[in-house]
């Protein structure tokens, strides 16, 4: 459903739908993906989370050195999954992004922990 929506709105949305709302939503993206995709337990609510910020923030970097102009990439869709153009808004979004991830981290962790505790005492 995530990338649907993604999806949408890389195609039809402009404004701050498509320059904001979108970087919020693909590290909830990337999450979900990994989350569902993992067997890792949840360890602390920052691990995860905090790994796809820095890679959220090495792709933005790499758009400011002009990855895809510098290798030129021409093939539109590519350019438009790395993208073009670094902006510093993008950052604090993915930033964003970020923060329901770990409070879902942080939910997962203590519900395992508290399921262990509970069997544990039974």
């Amino acid at each position: 459903m995530l990338f649907g929506i993604e999806v949408l709105i890389g195609m039809f949305a402009d404004g701050w739908v498509r320059a904001y709302f979108g970087d919020v939503l693909i590290v909830i993206l990337l999450y979900t993906l990994w989350r569902t995709v993992s067997p890792q337990k949840p360890r602390f609510g920052l691990c995860l989370p905090l790994g796809i910020l820095l890679f959220a923030f090495a792709v933005e970097f790499v758009q400011l050195w002009g990855f895809c102009d510098r290798l030129h990439i021409t093939n539109r869709l590519l350019r438009t999954l790395i993208g073009t153009d670094f902006a510093v808004m993008d950052l604090l979004s993915y930033c964003i992004g970020t923060v329901p991830c770990i409070l879902c981290e942080l939910f997962l962790y203590y519900t395992i922990r508290r399921k262990k505790t509970q069997r544990a005492a039974a």
